[in-house]
């Protein structure tokens, strides 16, 4: 069976349950715990010296669930999950406040006895059932009533980027809000088609390269199972790939390469406090001395959080929004520190169209941790700009972003020798001096001419121009609430 036909048969029983106003997330969720349960008692049948011992205690594992019936199924199950929950490792990052969602007994034993138990999910190859989940994943972030796209990263895009990073055995790499794991999943895949691995090196691929932190429990789950299917961790892992925590209270290690697509949105619930004291009125304040500047701006925090877990010549690549590359104040002091203590040598400008949250303009930013210049001068020497927005439009439908619209900017990027990069009419170099005396340091730079400028028959749909005005307002209106808020304490 090919992940496609799986895919389709997993969906085509959520159209069911949907008739019981479970959601895509829902359905995913539900998913994912008697998948774990039916991938831990296959384990256990295997022959030597491949079996292993359920990591599930007994009487909650899976023959007790395909014993079962009517009411009895629907309580055990509620039993299992809430039980499963106060577990540690990998058992309980998936079951961690799991609730049945599936409220027909009759449906519940459809789903357990008809769907999961006709297939021997472990001797599927783990492309085939890792590419079906990320096929849910895909679908339930299409769901654009669920706001689940918000933990989805265009594929495309992610690969783009990974290939440009291309990591090495050996490597750490973290994504400190990391989602369902594409960035994760996308490393692993690039290590492990680039390099011929020993036996050692796929064991530490499996486990110790990869790490996430995500912040929603439901998120964590989804993303550890991914891992789980792509055969990253093990059912019975005590150190885990992903784990559930804020990753902007602290420092949580250093890596070789961070990758990351920080939530967008609002300004995060707490303010960062920095070494100069600065606070803030807002109820939950945390104290960062190894930040730059304060702000409740949580883009901005993540910039500095990033630049704070890379190792000495870590690279990172980093998605942020327009207002990370113009904003004043604390924006200005994130660009300015960090063009001096990082080579911040590559920002990629990214279409509008492409993410699930509509009118969004984001760009990636490139750099990497240098230590201090003997001469006190800035690490970043020269910023080039790839311009891959102007006069290009995609939509999520008809004209989707395929991985193809990136070769140009990765032929650019050129990551065998970046030294020897050339200028083309998307491509452009900016030299530090001249980049520091643009105002408030603004790296919102564009050279080429829109042609929507020009035409009006080249205009987006009225929808992404309305959903790109509201994000221009926000994020003007972020502005002058921070000038407030500033004008007070002074």
């Amino acid at each position: 069976m090919n992940s496609a036909t799986l895919v389709q048969k997993l969906w085509n029983y959520c159209n069911i349950l949907r008739d019981d106003g479970l959601s895509y997330g829902d359905y995913v969720e539900q998913l994912t715990f008697l998948l774990f349960l039916k991938m831990a008692d296959e384990q256990t049948k295997l022959p030597p010296p491949h079996n292993k011992p359920s990591p599930v205690p007994k009487g909650f594992g899976w023959p007790m669930l395909l014993k079962l019936d009517g009411d009895d199924l629907e309580t055990h199950y509620r039993h299992t999950l809430e039980e499963l929950g106060k577990r540690g490792g990998m058992l309980g990052t998936i079951f961690r406040k799991a609730q049945n969602k599936i409220q027909d007994p009759a449906k519940l034993r459809r789903l357990i006895a008809d769907l999961i138990d006709k297939e021997q999910w472990s001797s599927l190859d783990s492309d085939v059932k890792g590419d079906a989940y990320e096929g849910l994943l895909q679908k339930n972030a299409e769901d654009v009533k669920g706001g689940a796209g918000q933990y989805f990263t265009p594929r495309p895009l992610i690969a783009a980027i990974v290939d440009v990073i291309a990591p090495r055995p050996s490597e750490t790499i973290c994504d400190p809000a990391c989602g369902t794991g594409g960035f994760l999943l996308a490393a692993h895949d690039y290590l492990a088609k680039h390099y011929k691995l020993d036996r050692e090196q796929k064991k530490r691929l499996k486990n110790g390269t990869l790490f996430g932190v995500e912040l929603v429990d439901s998120v964590t789950r989804l993303c550890a199972m991914n891992l789980l299917l792509h055969g990253i961790g093990s059912e019975s892992d005590e150190v885990l790939p992903v784990v559930t925590r804020d990753a902007l209270s602290e420092k949580h290690g250093e890596y070789n390469i961070v990758l990351a697509n920080p939530p967008f949105g609002k300004k995060s619930s707490v303010t960062i406090v920095n070494d100069a004291g600065e606070t803030s009125r807002e109820s939950l304040t945390i104290n960062r001395s190894d930040f730059w500047a304060s702000t409740s701006n949580k883009q901005l925090n993540f910039v500095q959080h990033i630049w704070t877990i890379l190792k000495q010549h870590g690279r990172a690549a980093v998605v942020v929004p327009d207002n990370v590359l113009f904003e004043g104040g604390a924006g200005e002091t994130v660009r300015r520190e960090l063009l001096r203590n990082a080579d911040v040598h590559t920002l990629l400008r990214l279409p509008t169209g492409i993410f699930y949250a509509q009118g969004v303009k984001a760009n990636v930013l490139f750099f990497e941790r240098k230590p201090a210049n003997p001469k006190g001068e800035a690490n970043t020497r020269k910023l080039w700009i790839y311009d891959l927005r102007t006069n290009l439009h995609f939509t999520l439908k008809e004209n989707t972003l395929k991985r193809g619209d990136l070769d140009d900017f990765v032929a650019c990027y050129n990551v065998k020798n970046r030294a020897e990069r050339k200028e083309s009419e998307r491509f452009k170099a900016f030299d530090y001096d001249e980049l520091v005396k643009r105002d408030k340091l603004n790296l919102d730079i564009f050279w080429l001419k829109d042609e929507a400028l020009e035409e009006s028959a080249n205009l987006p749909p009225p929808d992404v121009i309305a959903a790109e005005i509201a994000a221009d307002l926000e994020a003007a209106l972020e502005q002058f609430a921070q000038i407030a808020e500033d004008l007070k304490q002074s």
